[in-house]
């Protein structure tokens, strides 16, 4: 029942046999509709005064254990304290702007007052509807198109559930055509190479697998030297203004020969001997390429001769609604993220063709699942000026290339990207720092949730879009259950041998 407090602290008061939780759901009737509200604390009550609740205390503690308050369920009490978060009218909802009643009776939400949920055109299941610890059987889904463009951030503590999470959306995401995914998998997990994954789809036709050592219907990984260009090694490896004058000037001179002959040619003049050492050294560790015999010789996923057409195949694969997934558990984090700087930067002119041309429109959403999200949208990494991620978070949308970036660690995204992340899925956060960092930037009014997002418990996430009603808790299933096949039913053979007539 609401008793007292304002808009955005409400008051209400437990009923001695009911158990509120913090983040649960309630439902307080109101003349014109329903308003739905959000615990976002937990606090006792008493008519009795702090010194004689201390007395009683002492008096049980040091005297008498069986003592006990007259009509202790009158006396002592636990009060809630909620906010509104919508208005409910039949099977519309609108921001909350007024305010129940007071005394009137508040109930736990059930999957019948939350008809207003309806499943959108492009659907993105993430979880069933939460309220406190318990499951409402209300499946949550996000309009894909839009949530993908826009940008998602998933963001926990190690432990939480970002893996299940991203295994989740991939499985749902798999054969839906209005939208396209580049999945860079540093553990080689998504496509499930010693474990269910993706492979395991009923659409596995949808799935693209490329790897240096691929399995059974998946591609090899081999790229063509003559297609990296200087500028895809912007947020991959730190550069002076000297090494990337020299890199510059080797690519104007032999464009799709510049690393052939920066490693192994002539030194052009104007560098000093010093820079064009420490740029061999480096483009030898990343492309795993060295002199040889007069020649070069590479030993990686960088060829001379084969991969000329990866990338673009890997592209087209991504404009026709696949998922496509690149094992890099056996690269460097260096070579791994200049593999998906390779595939974003023509990901994103391709789909700025296509606007130019007028065909956008007819094209899926292509989005790109960043792990450990600060090596290239950090701080640290901007300060060594853009790359093509960070220029993805701040423009992609217009072209329908989107982020899903990963991370435990949000406060080291600039504050300005983490604006343009417009949904935000936030599992269990422990860290102070970071839960404010989620806060600040999150599209709806998260102030009061701090101890709700810090006791989030694993599978259990908070999302806040400019695409949701309101900040909807979530219970994210667990993808063992997923892709678990259905138990065979056994047939029944029916004897009627023994029966005379």
């Amino acid at each position: 029942m609401v008793v007292s407090g304002g808009f955005g602290d409400l008051l209400i008061r437990q009923k001695n046999d009911e158990v509120l939780e913090l983040g649960e759901l309630l439902l307080a009737e109101t003349p014109s509709g329903k308003i739905l509200l959000h615990v976002f604390d937990l606090v006792y009550g008493s008519q009795i005064s702090q010194q004689h609740l201390e007395l009683v205390s002492g008096l049980k503690l040091e005297q008498d254990d069986s003592l006990s308050l007259m009509d202790p369920h009158l006396r002592t009490y636990v009060l809630a304290k909620a906010k509104g978060l919508v208005s409910i009218n039949g099977t519309s909802a609108i921001a909350c702007k007024s305010l129940p009643a007071m005394f009137s009776s508040v109930k736990q939400i059930e999957a019948k007052d939350i008809t207003f949920l309806t499943k959108p055109s492009t659907p993105l299941f993430v979880g069933s509807l939460r309220s406190g610890s318990k499951v409402l059987d209300v499946p949550i889904h996000l309009q894909g198109s839009e949530v993908l463009s826009h940008h998602v951030l998933v963001s926990a503590t190690t432990g939480k559930g970002k893996s299940n999470l991203a295994y989740c959306m991939l499985w749902d995401l798999c054969g839906k055509d209005y939208a396209g995914v580049l999945v860079l998998d540093p553990h080689d997990e998504y496509y499930g190479r010693t474990r269910p994954g993706l492979k395991d789809h009923p659409n596995k036709d949808k799935v693209a697998y490329y790897s240096p050592d691929p399995m059974p219907g998946g591609n090899s990984l081999k790229i063509n030297l003559s297609l990296v260009q200087p500028h895809h090694f912007d947020g991959v490896v730190p550069w002076s203004d000297a090494q990337r004058e020299c890199l510059m000037a080797y690519w104007k001179r032999y464009q799709t020969q510049w690393i052939q002959q920066l490693l192994i040619g002539d030194v052009l003049p104007g560098f000093m001997d010093g820079t064009i050492a420490v740029v061999r050294r480096r483009l030898q560790q990343v492309l795993d390429a060295k002199p040889a015999n007069g020649g070069l010789e590479t030993g990686g996923v960088f060829d001379l001769t084969s991969g000329t057409t990866t990338v673009t195949d890997i592209v087209r694969d991504l404009e026709s609604g696949k998922i496509v997934i690149i094992d890099t558990s056996s690269f460097a984090g260096q070579v791994e993220l200049l593999i998906g700087s390779l595939v974003a930067t023509e990901a994103l002119h391709k789909y700025k063709w296509h606007k130019q041309q007028g065909t956008l429109r007819d094209k899926p959403v292509i989005s790109i699942v960043l792990e450990e999200a600060p090596r290239v949208l950090g701080k640290e990494a901007l300060e060594r000026g853009a790359n093509i991620f960070s220029t993805i978070a701040r423009e992609g949308r217009k072209f329908k290339v989107g982020l899903i970036a990963i991370t435990q660690l949000p406060s080291l995204i600039p504050r300005d990207i983490l604006a343009n992340m417009n949904t935000k899925i936030i599992l269990g956060t422990e860290m102070k720092p970071e839960r404010q960092a989620l806060i600040e930037s999150a599209a709806q009014d998260l102030s009061e949730d701090d101890r709700t997002i810090a006791s989030l418990d694993k599978g259990e996430a908070l999302i806040t879009s400019t695409f949701t009603k309101f900040a909807t808790p979530i219970k994210i299933p667990l993808f063992d259950e997923i892709v678990k096949p259905a138990p065979a039913v056994k047939s029944i053979k029916k004897d009627f041998g023994l029966l005379t007539r």
